[in-house]
């Protein structure tokens, strides 16, 4: 469903509501004056008996064509909320370069490239991520087309903003103070504390070289901005979710700022899955839910390929397409080199944000260097925002067993 068909079938439902408002009203009297009939004659007229009939059968076919509407319109708001095109078969993510190369602009640039010449066109936010949280039914559920990788965004509430810095309140300390009272005395007062947050928005960015004639062939174009610019753009924006140190042009990353691992319980040689399940209640004592983890790929490959008596595996199907998960929750791999053999878990989609301060972009020069010397194209894909984290306690951070 694209939006002028969404548009269209809003507006036919707007219409049956009013017919359905306007026959019920009808409904009313018809009815009424039957009963009367009734009561007289112990019996309805002909005429009676077909206008109710009518009437009736009218109601019903309104009502079966509201249900209808609202059903379609409901499948329609779910897919666009998870970022999709509106059509059943597409895939959940709408990528940079599949947008780039239906961009009029673009197709205009390709067919009349001449030096001297650039080309900027915005991608959606949707663009970046894989995966989106559920915002229909409120749950955590992660919606995924098959064979994506959960990506740090993806785990996060998403936001925007317009300034070049945001400011919030980071949580610093909560003291539950409520008890049972007695009738007309002091009820006691919980603490809570906050510290002012200032955050400046950062940018990532890269660059590469293309021969001016793949501007000739936009499957190609598609191709090589979503395999190479926005793939690489999307590594290094983990890498930065996670282990950005918060000073220069660093975000402020969500595991240098969590909480360290400290097993709530004692069981005996724990394993890694032991160890996840073990951080999540950490969590929960603090009074915050898990919503995700993070692994290294080396770590959740060996969580994979457990096995249980019988050689069958505990976790996965090789044969069928799996969104990674452990306890219920999803698992965003990461192959940064850092996150070897530890793992975080936490409450992503509650306990920090990102903020986009403008939506990821991608732009195509024909003069850049030595680039009409050599016949190239420079493609620049880059992106601006900043990240909250509201509550440091929320996230657990920490080694696996040896």
């Amino acid at each position: 469903m694209t939006d002028q068909t969404k548009d269209q079938a809003a507006a036919a439902l707007k219409e049956v509501n009013n017919q359905l408002k306007a026959l019920t009203e009808k409904v009313q009297p018809l009815a009424e004056n039957a009963l009367n009939e009734a009561k007289k004659a112990n019996d309805l007229s002909v005429e009676t008996k077909e206008a109710v009939d009518k009437t009736l059968t009218d109601l019903n076919n309104l009502r079966q064509a509201q249900n209808d509407l609202q059903v379609k319109l409901g499948e329609a708001e779910q897919l666009f909320a998870r970022g999709g095109t509106g059509n059943p078969g597409a895939q959940v993510d709408a990528r940079a370069g599949d947008l780039a190369v239906k961009d009029e602009q673009i197709i205009s640039f390709a067919s009349n490239a001449t030096s001297g010449k650039r080309i900027s066109v915005a991608v959606p936010r949707n663009a970046l991520t894989s995966f989106a949280v559920n915002p229909v039914d409120g749950s955590t559920r992660i919606v995924t087309a098959p064979n994506q990788r959960v990506t740090i965004r993806d785990l996060l509430a998403p936001g925007q903003t317009a300034s070049n810095a945001i400011a919030y309140l980071r949580e610093t300390g909560f003291t539950n103070n409520a008890a049972p009272v007695a009738e007309n005395t002091t009820k006691p007062y919980s603490e809570l504390t906050f510290e002012e947050v200032l955050e400046g928005v950062k940018t990532i960015a890269h660059m590469l070289k293309a021969s001016k004639q793949i501007l000739d062939d936009l499957p190609q174009l598609q191709s090589f901005i979503n395999g190479r610019l926005l793939n690489g753009l999307k590594r290094v924006e983990d890498a930065q979710l996670l282990f950005g140190s918060g000073t220069g042009n660093n975000l402020h990353g969500i595991y240098t700022q969590a909480t360290a691992y400290s097993a709530p319980i004692t069981i005996a040689s724990p394993t890694r899955v032991d160890t996840m399940r073990l951080a999540m209640l950490q969590a929960a004592l603090a009074d915050v839910f898990a919503t995700g983890h993070v692994l290294h790929m080396h770590d959740w490959t060996a969580i994979e390929l457990l096995k249980d008596t019988t050689g069958a595996y505990l976790f996965t199907n090789p044969f069928s397409p799996n969104t990674p998960s452990l306890w219920g929750l999803p698992v965003a791999e990461t192959n940064h080199a850092a996150m070897a053999s530890k793992f975080l878990t936490g409450s992503f989609a509650e306990a920090a944000q990102i903020f986009d301060r403008e939506d990821a972009n991608v732009v195509i020069s024909t003069e850049n260097a030595d680039d009409f010397e050599k016949n190239m194209i420079s493609i620049r894909c880059e992106e601006r925002l900043a990240l909250a984290v509201y509550r440091p306690e929320a996230f657990v951070k920490g080694e696996f067993p040896a």
